[in-house]
């Protein structure tokens, strides 16, 4: 049986080694192990299939839901959509050393702020093997080693996704432990992980409530939170009829097992009285299970809303909805219940939507589009590594830039400080 606590000690003096020389690794060194790493996916994904077939079997004797076995599954355009994430990665403009502020100083000093890499990051996730590309290669543009911990569902998917990368990285000169993958289920890996202060920079968790109340209870090491998604969209009285039906139904079925999905609706009173109804028959008519409170009740079709059902993470097809009185009565309710992650008001009332951007700290707020595009790669950044709630300086999509630091570079000519 394996030593996990020894496995992860050689593990993170591994990364913490590699990460002093990736410190300083040149732009083009990160762009041709990113290259290298796609075009190893890429020829590699007839093993990674094969692979995920495991995965898929053992997520299916575990129970899982279909929203979290779609989570799981990888597919050839899927792995055609992580080689291209990996690609877009490497083309983005290194953050490594960019200057962030400089000015001069009355005592002769010239300063200058620049980004700097982390240095090992521990991402811990669930279900879905593709974020073992997506984190490898953030961080790697980062310059930062990372240590993955995948979930034990994809634990299969993963390890044939990371014997790729390896390949890319090796390939391109940089430490084989730039991208390391820890080789067990062993759910103590990750408690052990979380208390590595003297390896690991910092943690990033990717999962559901468990996972993450597990990091808040027993982390050591600094944490990037990445908490529910638990999306709400507010259809506002003023709200254009075409354009509320093609959002909802879109940020609710698109993925319903994406954190990016929507959660929960809320609909002001007018439009509850008016063509609201439409917008939660639209819903069911695509087999969505709508809870909904005492006033949508009324539309045949919809279940009684529990308490719980308000500030619940679904990740599958059902959702929950709830008449407001109003703009305010919307944001109440959203952060009484909220994750802040991503929330969505549908409106035509500039006043309201500057109201709902002002008053909620969501870290995405959105107008009148779809709460799927929470995401890295629809943001620009090629991929991510999570949506970070918390308010550390990472928050939101979390790219190859959030993953840096930053350090002040301070030249003078003899200057001594009187």
């Amino acid at each position: 049986m394996m030593d996990v606590k020894a496995t992860l000690k050689q593990i993170g003096n591994a990364a913490k080694a590699a990460a002093a020389e990736l410190g300083f690794a040149t732009a083009e060194r990160k762009h041709a192990a990113l290259i290298g790493a796609a075009e190893y996916v890429w020829a590699s994904r007839g093993d990674i299939i094969e692979a995920n077939a495991l995965d898929m079997d053992y997520g299916r004797e575990k129970g899982l839901s279909a929203a979290m076995l779609d989570r799981l599954m990888l597919d050839e355009d899927r792995i055609r959509n992580m080689v291209d994430g990996l690609r877009a990665v490497a083309e983005q403009e290194d953050p490594v050393g960019q200057v962030l502020e400089e000015w001069e100083r009355p005592n002769g000093l010239h300063i200058k702020r620049v980004r700097t890499p982390l240095g090992v990051i521990g991402v811990i996730y669930e279900s879905r093997p593709n974020v073992t590309a997506d984190a490898g290669a953030l961080c790697l543009k980062a310059g930062n080693a990372v240590i993955l911990r995948g979930g034990s569902e994809g634990f299969h998917s993963s390890t044939a996704i990371h014997k790729a990368l390896v390949k890319g990285v090796v390939a391109a000169g940089l430490p084989e432990a730039t991208i390391q993958l820890v080789p067990t289920r062993d759910r103590a890996a990750v408690s052990e992980m979380l208390t590595m202060v003297d390896t690991i920079d910092v943690i990033v968790p990717r999962g559901g409530k468990g996972l993450v109340g597990l990091v808040q209870r027993e982390a050591r090491v600094p944490v990037f939170s990445h908490l529910e998604g638990i999306v709400h969209i507010y259809i506002d009285a003023s709200a254009d009829r075409q354009k509320t039906l093609d959002v909802v139904l879109n940020a609710k079925t698109r993925r319903t097992g994406i954190c990016g999905a929507a959660e929960c609706l809320l609909m002001h009173d007018d439009i509850a009285a008016s063509w609201g109804p439409e917008v939660i028959q639209a819903l069911m008519d695509k087999g969505v299970v709508v809870d909904a409170d005492t006033t949508l009740q009324a539309i045949a079709g919809t279940q009684p809303a529990a308490a719980d059902h308000w500030g619940k993470e679904f990740l599958d097809m059902e959702i929950a909805a709830k008449t407001v009185a109003n703009v305010d009565e919307a944001i109440a309710h959203i952060r009484q219940y909220g994750s802040n992650h991503t929330d969505c008001i549908m409106a035509e009332d500039g006043r309201a939507v500057d109201r709902f951007f002002e008053r909620l700290d969501s870290a995405i707020l959105m107008h009148n589009a779809s709460t799927q595009f929470a995401d890295g790669g629809e943001f620009g950044m090629g991929a991510e590594i999570g949506i970070a709630t918390g308010k550390m300086h990472a928050r939101g999509p979390v790219g190859a830039a959030q993953l840096t630091s930053f350090k002040y570079l301070v030249r003078g000519d003899g200057a001594v400080r009187a």
